[in-house]
């Protein structure tokens, strides 16, 4: 083979593994800000809301009603979630929400939802006082 095959081909493969590692897993929901700001506001369902950032960062600022669960402890963490209600994710951007996800479809956990955009794309709410 010639170089510039294999270097066409390692492209190809490096392409295809990036797509692979930010692409949303199969069968998890790409929310948006406004459809989570609903979710939270409802809580029709008892969902469970997880950031996966860093504990540094989520301490720094996090969404009201998440908890703390960053993607490297995820695994030992996974048995305090339950399978059977919702999970929301979110991130900075998005990307390593989508991961979470992926991992946690891994273990078993079917309604999966993720930020599109993560914490990147927040803005409160902010409703008229009643007067």
């Amino acid at each position: 083979m010639s170089i510039g095959v294999i270097k066409f081909l390692s492209s190809i493969i490096f392409a295809l593994v990036v797509l692979k590692i930010i692409l949303p897993a199969r069968d998890v929901e790409q929310i948006t800000i406004p459809q989570l700001h609903e979710q939270l506001q409802n809580k029709k369902e008892h969902i469970q809301f997880i950031d996966v950032r860093p504990r540094g960062q989520y301490d720094r600022f996090h969404v009201f009603g998440f908890q703390n669960i960053p993607l490297r402890d995820l695994r030992k963490q996974v048995e305090n979630l339950d399978k059977d209600k919702p999970v929301v994710t979110i991130c900075q951007t998005g990307a390593q929400g989508n991961r979470a996800c992926k991992r946690l479809k891994r273990y078993g956990f079917k309604k999966l939802a993720n930020v599109r955009g993560g914490l990147s794309m927040w803005e409160p709410i902010h409703q008229e006082r009643k007067q």
